[in-house]
C-alpha cells in the first residue's frame, strides 16, 4: 500500500493524517480558553437576566422659569403675568427596572460602587402586577393633579377665592358602589353633609355602620341626582368603595410643559414657579434654586423619594441651594454635594420665605437639614 506523505496506516488499515505532538502547556491553555468562553456566554446571559429590582440614578433639573426645545415650560393665560429671572428648578430621577425595563448584574455592580445611585427592591415602587402602560398612565395622572393643586395653591396665596369640588376618580370593580357611581360624577353630599372636601366626605360615611344605606347627591353630565349605596365592612368601618380627588374651579389656565416626566414630586417648584409669574419682580432675585417635594391642599409639602439624586442632578445644573421636604432631611444629610446648602421646608409659605431670603442674600435663619 503507497503513503501519502505525512501519513501512516493504523491498526483497522485506514489512512489518516500523522499526529502531532502537543505543544508544551496546550491542556492548559484549552482549559483556559475553555473557562473565558463559558465567562463570556455567562457574562452574555447576565445582561438579558432581570432582577426584582430598581436602580435609581440623578435625572435632569428643568427650570419652570425657562424653556424647553424652545417652548415656555410654564404659561399662564388669564390673569397679568410678569417677568422674571434665576431659576427654580423641579429635579428628578432617572429609574431602571420596574415594570417593561430589566435590571441586571452589571447595572447592580455599578450601583453599588456609586455614590448617588441607590438600589432598593422593586416591590418598594410597583405593584406586582402592574404593567409599564398603567405605570405611565398613573404617573401622567399624579403630575397634571400636582399642576392643578400647584396653581391653586399659588393663587389662594395670591388671595384668591378657588373653589373645589370632590369628583369620583375611579370605583373599583366589586365595590359596593359599582354600578351605583360612575367615575367622573361630582360628589355634592353624603346623607346630607356637604362633600367640601375629601376628609368631610369620609367622614360623613364613618359616622354609618357596615350595611347601612347613605343616600349620596352626586352631579352627572350636569344634572344632579340622588343615589344609595349600601355600606360595605372594612374590619368594622364603613366604606363605600369609591377613589376620590379634589378638583378645582381656577379662575386661570395654568399649562405645564414637562414632557415625559411623571409624578407629583414637582409640586413645589410648580407652586413657587406660578407665584413668581402673577407677581411684579423676580421670586429668586436671578439666583438658581433647586428643590423637591409634593404640595397638598391647604399647602403642605410632602415627602418624596430619591432626595440624595435629585440634589446631584441639580447641583449639576448649576443650583446651589436646594428646597428639601422636612421628613426627607434624614436621606439627604451627609450627601450634600460640595458648595449646596440644604434648605427645610414644611410648606408653601416656609418654602417662599425661603426663596425670598436667598433673593436678598438674608438666609441666617432659615431651617437647615441636620
Amino acid at each position: 500500500m503507497s503513503r501519502a506523505p505525512g501519513e501512516t496506516v493504523h491498526d483497522t488499515g485506514t489512512v489518516g493524517p500523522v499526529p502531532r505532538p502537543a505543544p508544551p502547556g496546550g491542556r492548559a491553555a484549552a482549559i483556559l480558553l475553555t473557562g473565558i468562553f463559558l465567562l463570556v456566554v455567562l457574562a452574555a446571559g447576565l445582561t438579558f437576566v432581570g432582577l426584582p429590582y430598581v436602580v435609581l440614578s440623578p435625572g435632569p433639573a428643568t427650570n419652570v422659569l425657562g424653556d424647553v426645545d424652545g417652548k415656555p415650560v410654564l404659561s399662564v393665560s388669564g390673569a397679568t403675568t410678569y417677568p422674571t429671572q434665576g431659576a427654580l428648578d423641579f429635579t428628578t430621577v432617572a429609574f431602571d427596572g420596574g415594570p417593561g425595563r430589566t435590571v441586571t448584574v452589571y447595572d447592580l455592580l455599578e450601583a453599588w460602587v456609586r455614590d448617588d445611585v441607590d438600589v432598593a427592591p422593586e416591590s418598594d415602587y410597583f405593584p406586582d402586577d402592574a404593567t409599564a402602560d398603567q405605570v405611565e398612565a398613573e404617573n401622567a395622572e399624579m403630575m397634571t393633579e400636582s399642576q392643578t393643586v400647584a396653581a391653586a395653591t399659588a393663587l389662594r396665596a395670591l388671595g384668591k377665592t378657588v373653589k373645589t369640588h370632590v369628583t369620583i376618580a375611579d370605583v373599583p370593580a366589586g365595590s359596593p358602589s359599582t354600578g351605583i357611581v360612575e367615575k367622573g360624577d361630582v360628589l355634592v353630599s353624603v346623607d346630607g353633609v356637604a362633600a367640601t372636601d375629601t376628609d368631610a366626605v369620609r367622614q360623613a360615611i364613618r359616622t354609618h355602620r357596615p350595611g347601612d344605606e347613605v343616600p349620596l347627591v352626586v352631579e352627572r353630565s350636569g344634572t344632579r341626582k340622588t343615589v344609595t349605596v349600601r355600606t360595605g365592612d372594612a374590619d368594622g368601618t364603613a366604606y363605600i368603595g369609591v377613589l376620590l380627588r379634589t378638583d378645582y374651579d381656577l379662575p386661570v389656565t395654568v399649562t405645564l410643559n414637562t414632557g415625559r416626566v411623571g409624578g407629583p414630586s414637582a409640586g413645589l417648584m410648580f407652586t413657587l414657579a406660578i407665584y413668581d409669574a402673577l407677581t411684579p419682580g423676580s421670586l429668586t432675585g436671578g439666583q438658581r434654586i433647586a428643590g423637591t417635594g409634593t404640595i397638598e391642599d391647604g399647602g403642605t409639602v410632602g415627602p418624596i423619594s430619591g432626595i440624595r439624586q435629585k440634589m446631584v442632578g441639580a447641583h449639576r445644573a448649576g443650583a446651589r441651594w436646594f428646597l428639601s421636604p422636612a421628613q426627607d432631611c434624614a436621606d439627604a444629610v451627609g450627601h450634600v454635594p460640595e458648595g449646596m446648602t440644604l434648605l427645610k421646608v414644611t410648606t408653601f409659605d416656609d418654602a417662599r420665605t425661603a426663596v425670598q431670603g436667598i433673593a436678598k442674600g438674608d438666609t441666617a435663619g432659615l431651617p437647615r437639614c441636620g
